[in-house]
């Protein structure tokens, strides 16, 4: 490859073929409305030939004509112009038309004038776009072959020039294109018609990919044009043996070959890949072509790197994401497990609790009664004669029993208290009325036995989220404690209400009520209130405490206080939607 494929050689025009075809002309325009100045035109040029082409007039007899005919004829490549035509100006307007108008930079224009007084040449070239300006009169056979040799090789040049700046574009452009490419046949496909655009020909070819190394094997990844039959090949017996003798020949050279209408490229990657592109374009390549094709493959090259990483690093994506789903089969999998051996564990933990509540309970009253009789002994033996000493250490004994008996008690029922506050809650609609009503139902058989009164009051539904077994359980907590400690004959209010964006629950007893050392220690663990349940009913100190917990996991509040005339409320406040019931 080029060490120099940035740069763009501009070749000498003894050494440089036509840009155009074998067999085209260089086609000039005459516009005059002279006859005579057509047929002298012919006459002087008729043998005329650059660089192996000839040429071809053509002819218009005014500025109107004019016009028309290089709309026509956008390959002009030079105008001999008259100045004075249908107007003074013709001419002048004319060479604005094809600068501005049609806004051809290339074509050569000589103004050719009889006239040469009305049209000044000093103010005609400063003003306007012209290439020369010539009186007809001096205008000789010579003179008209040396200006119109000037011009075509002006327009040679600047057509090279246009050509060069043409296909720095279209590579430019395309190596946006061919970058994004994420398939390395696309990128192949696009690589084939992307020179034949720059190349602005007719092409068919084949772009054929080694992996590197001396062996032979290779794949034809695309194709174009009569060799598209040989896209996706990948022995080198398919190919023809004359494209497969030069494809051979490409790798061991490893370098650029042009011959004639066929091109063989060549270029290798970073990545030790190596790529040749067989190329039979409709002509014969010029220097410029060839010299932008060797730019263009000099930057193919990492492009060619990027989607060969790009696909490396997507068949690893997909290699890694079927380990990911593999191993996500297996941790839910486990996962299944853990939960199914969760739930058993859930299961065993309220089975204990269950059997902690009920030890506690068969436990704590016995274990009260031999207290209180060890009290009662050491009383009488205050007063009583006998035999003190022995009497004192039977006490002694049952009072540490009693202690070590009282301490395990405390321990099991920690142990469930821990168990009772791992609570977890689920959201759902809960209608806080229908639930304190039938909450009020299930208590009224213990306010029965009591003779107290359970009263409800508030709207007819009052909607909030949140998890209607766990509610439940702290409003039967309020309403079960407002009948334990309301004397026989009490009464105990409900009320249900909306205050803002909240939702309260009331309750209130007609008990002792609460002294402020009961209102800092309420929501403790193994709390005991100075007020006594009426009924003789056991207390265990956890029912306010897990009421609170669960109140707190639904985003509320619980709060107690003594009425103004006796008896304790408590209040649940919960967040809650207004327009819910609706």
């Amino acid at each position: 490859m080029a060490d120099s494929d940035d740069f763009l050689d501009l070749i000498e025009d003894d050494d440089q073929p036509s840009l155009l075809s074998p067999g085209a002309r260089w086609k000039v325009l005459v516009i005059d409305d002279d006859p005579a100045v057509h047929d002298g035109t012919r006459f002087a040029l008729y043998d005329y030939t650059l660089n192996g082409q000839g040429i071809e007039i053509v002819s218009a007899h005014s500025a109107r004509e004019g016009r028309d005919l290089l709309r026509a004829h956008p390959d002009a490549a030079v105008v001999l112009l008259d100045v004075v035509m249908e107007t003074e100006s013709a001419g002048l307007e004319l060479v604005d038309f094809i600068r501005n108008e049609l806004e051809n930079e290339t074509i050569r224009i000589i103004l050719r004038t009889g006239q040469p007084g009305q049209a000044p040449e000093r103010r005609i070239i400063v003003d306007y776009d012209i290439n020369d300006y010539k009186a007809k009169t001096e205008l000789t056979a010579d003179r008209l072959f040396t200006t119109l040799t000037a011009s075509l090789r002006g327009y040679q040049q600047l057509s090279r020039l246009h050509q060069t700046r043409r296909g720095l574009e279209m590579i430019i452009e395309a190596a946006s294109t061919l970058f994004d490419a994420r398939s390395i046949q696309r990128l192949a496909e696009g690589v084939l018609t992307q020179i034949a655009s720059l190349v602005d020909a007719d092409c068919a070819g084949i772009l054929v990919l080694r992996d590197g190394g001396a062996d032979e094997r290779f794949s034809v990844l695309a194709g174009s044009g009569c060799y598209e039959r040989f896209s996706g090949r990948t022995s080198p017996e398919a190919l023809h043996p004359e494209l497969l003798d030069h494809v051979r020949q490409a790798f061991e050279r490893r370098r650029h070959e042009f011959l004639g209408r066929r091109s063989v490229l060549y270029l290798s990657t970073g990545s030790g890949r190596e790529i040749v592109v067989l190329l039979e374009a409709a002509r014969d390549l010029s220097d410029t072509d060839r010299t932008l094709v060797g730019v263009f493959c000099a930057r193919l090259s990492i492009a060619f790197d990027n989607v060969l990483l790009y696909e490396q690093l997507h068949e690893a994506n997909q290699r890694l994401e079927e380990r990911v789903a593999k191993r996500t089969a297996e941790l839910m999998s486990a996962n299944r497990r853990l939960a199914a051996q969760s739930s058993e564990l859930q299961r065993a933990n309220r089975f204990k609790g269950e059997i902690l509540g009920t030890i506690a309970h068969d436990l704590k009253n016995p274990l009260a009664v031999i207290m209180g009789r060890a009290e009662m002994l050491a009383d009488l033996l205050a007063v009583e004669a006998g035999s003190p000493e022995r009497i004192q250490a039977q006490i002694d004994h049952i009072r540490g029993s009693a202690k070590r008996m009282t301490g395990m008690v405390n321990a099991l029922i920690a142990d469930a208290m821990n168990d009772a506050l791992d609570i977890s809650i689920r959201r759902e609609w809960v209608d806080l009325a229908t639930l304190v009503a039938d909450v009020a139902e299930a208590n009224r058989p213990l306010a029965d036995r009591k003779r107290q009164e359970i009263a409800v009051s508030g709207p007819n539904s009052l909607v909030v989220t949140g998890d209607p077994d766990r509610l439940r359980d702290a409003i039967d907590n309020l309403v079960s404690n407002a009948v334990k400690y309301s004397p026989p004959e009490g009464a105990i209010a409900i009320t249900l209400a909306r205050t803002g964006n909240e939702a309260a629950i009331g309750v209130r007893d007609s008990g002792p009520g609460l002294s402020p050392e009961d209102l800092g220690r309420l929501f403790g663990r193994f709390q005991r209130l100075s007020a006594k349940p009426t009924g003789g009913e056991a207390s265990t100190g956890l029912g306010l405490s897990i009421a609170k917990r669960i109140v707190d996991l639904h985003g509320g509040r619980l709060t107690a206080d003594s009425g103004p005339e006796g008896g304790a409320i408590f209040t649940i406040a919960l967040p809650g939607s207004e327009g819910a019931e609706a």
